[in-house]
Formats: C-alpha cells, structure tokens, sequence
C-alpha cells in the first residue's frame, strides 16, 4: 500500500476491530519516514510537567504513530515533519525564501519565496500564490523538507511569488482556528496592496491583480473555504484569479458513486476530522462537505484547478466538488485533472516522477494562463 503525506486519506483495509474515536491505534492516513531532528512535544496542560505523576507522563492515551502520540497528562508529541530547513537562495532553482511573523500573539508566520534570479527590477510584478499545507490540519508545516522543496520547485517553474502559510495546527488548537489563522494571513498579506506592508518583497514583486490560493488534501480544503469568504466577505485590493486544490480532503456522511461504503473505513475517514474539530456537528459540517454549504456558489475565483489521482480514496469527492461548482450559480471555469495509478499526495512522495513532473507543469500553466 503506498504511504501518503499528511494524514492523508489513504484508506487501509476493513480493520480487524472496530475504529474508536478516542483511541486510533492504528493511523488512517499513513506518512512516509520524514526527516527530522528531535519529535514536537507540546503541552495541552496548563499544569507544570514537574508536579505531574511520572507514570501519568509516559503513559499514552492516543497513539497515532509514526505521525504523533497524544499522552495522558495533556502532551502532544509529533514524531515526523518537525524538521526545518534553512532559507537561503537555492543554487539550483535561483529561488530564494525567507521567513515572515504574521501575528506575534498567535504564532501565525509564513515562510516567502521569489524566484530571484528571474527579477531584474524592482518593478517587476509577479502572480501571487497563498499556499496551504496539508497534514490533516495537525501535522506538517511551509519549513519541513516536504512542502520547501515542492514550493521551491513550483516557484521556479511558474515564476510566481508564493507565501506558504504556517497556520495553528490541532489538537492543540483545534478547528477552527486553522481556518482563522488561514484568513488572518489573507488579511496580512492584503496589508501590502499599496506598497507599503512590512514585507519588501510582497510591496515590490507581488501582482494583487494576479492572486491564486492553492493547497493539497487539507490545505486544498482550506484553499476552497478562504475562496468561498473572500467571496462573501471580500477583500479589497485582492483579485483572485483562481484556486488549485490537490487532491482535497472533503467528506460526508452518505457515499457517492463510486465512495467506499465500508462502514467501518467511513468511520475512520470522519474520526480524523472530529479529532481535529471537537466540536464539529460531523461529516455534513459545510467545513468538510461542500455540498452542504449554502455559500458555495459565493466562491470568489474565476477559476478552479480539482487534481484528483486515481488510486486516492478522495478521488470521487474531487470529482463531486467539481460537478456541485458547475450546478451552481458560481458561474466560473472548473477543470479536473486526474493522475492515473497514483495515490493521494503521491508528487510529494515521489517529486521527481512522470506524473508529479506532469501535475506541477499543470499547476504552472493554469498559474501563467492569463499572462
């Protein structure tokens, strides 16, 4: 079975025993090894670790390994995908980055990127793309190796600037708030349409006419709800001209044509949007149904890129938000592109593949169609 990136969607076999959905001791959505330095541990307790009992500490309640183990007195420690790379200017793409707080209160940052040796003065103007990570809104992040190189790699093939958004991740903070924090960098990003944001290079390189959200599994998830409240909401300054949505973790409570009905896989697929999300009505929550959500048709981009793969449990929710766009009164252009015998996240996996080559110079095309 391959293994996917970001608890991904990848549904195992019918389990032996029935799924719970305090205790997955077996993870829905499998990760490859990722590099890393030293496991995340974080506290959810406000209490001081020192007055806990040892035998509290060590004993775990929720084990979800190899992506992250939740303990009994509160602490959440992440086992892959903690791994930072350096910014630095990439000798091979010519693309550099560097790293942005977006709100010292909450710990929002993101992590920029320009594709420096293409810039030869500082009126040129570039699409921009806002970029969130996938990872089952708990896991990953713009500075582990997996989502710099792929960023690194788009931005030198489109030629765009990019912000990639380290948004709060669950449990620690569960959802909403990664849908929060995913605006609130909207609205700091926006703060630079006059030229005068805190960031040099959004002021002299970034076209506000040319904007596009993208985002993989998760991400994509989050990309399409950013769209629907720009549209609803608005965003002066902001055109956005369209959405790239990879492989998007969206789900429901009924199967469509072609889902699996295995109760039991069901079960599993909404257990990890509850963990993330405590506090959500299910699998109709409109957050994780788009067929739900009265404001679909609200979505604020001309354009919508649905890249599905073949082999990915998610593949028929891709196709099902494409045809609820095109019953709607959106009134845009929505185009599906499927990478045949490959798995959820796969051109994370294996960059360097035919189809991950194939998919990123899609992605470039429909970044650069209007220039």
């Amino acid at each position: 079975m391959a293994t996917c990136y970001g608890l991904s969607m990848c549904l195992w076999p019918k389990p032996k025993t029935p799924p719970s959905f305090t205790n997955l001791s077996s993870p829905l959505f499998p990760l490859p090894s990722l590099p890393h330095r030293k496991p995340d541990t974080i506290s959810l307790s406000s209490s001081s670790s020192a007055s806990m009992d040892s035998a509290l500490s060590n004993e775990v309640a929720q084990d979800f390994s190899p992506f992250l183990k939740i303990y009994k007195d509160g602490r959440v420690e992440r086992l892959s995908g903690t791994d930072v790379v350096p910014t630095s200017l990439d000798p091979q793409t010519g693309v550099e980055c560097k790293d942005a707080v977006i709100s010292a209160e909450t710990g929002v940052s993101a992590r920029l990127y320009i594709p420096k040796t293409k810039i030869t003065t500082n009126s040129t103007k570039l699409p921009l793309l806002i970029y969130y990570h996938g990872g089952g809104f708990c896991m990953g992040s713009p500075f582990c190796a997996y989502y710099h190189n792929y960023l690194t790699t788009l931005v030198a093939e489109a030629n765009v600037v990019a912000v990639s958004v380290d948004y709060r991740k669950a449990p620690e903070n569960p959802l909403p708030l990664g849908y929060d924090d995913s605006w609130a960098a909207l609205g700091w990003v926006q703060s630079h349409i006059e030229g005068q944001g805190p960031e040099e290079w959004l002021n002299s390189y970034a076209d506000f006419e040319r904007v596009f959200f993208a985002g993989d599994s998760a991400g994509a998830n989050i990309a399409h709800h950013m769209a629907v409240r720009l549209g609803h909401e608005g965003l002066v300054g902001v055109n956005l001209k369209g959405i790239i949505l990879v492989h998007p973790y969206f789900w429901g409570s009924e199967p469509i044509e072609g889902e699996t009905d295995v109760v039991e896989n069901r079960a599993r697929a909404e257990a990890i949007w509850r963990f993330a999300y405590p506090t959500t009505s299910g699998a109709d929550d409109l957050l994780i149904n788009p067929g739900k959500d009265p404001k679909l048709s609200k979505l604020g981009a001309e354009r919508v890129l649905v890249c599905v793969a073949e082999q990915d449990a998610l593949r028929q929710r891709g196709w099902y938000y494409s045809d609820l766009l095109r019953k709607s009164e959106w009134g845009g252009n929505v185009e599906v592109v499927e990478s045949k015998e490959e798995d959820h996240v796969f051109h994370l996996n294996n960059p360097v593949g035919d189809n991950a080559v194939a998919l990123l110079m899609k992605i470039a095309s429909f970044l650069n169609q209007d220039i």
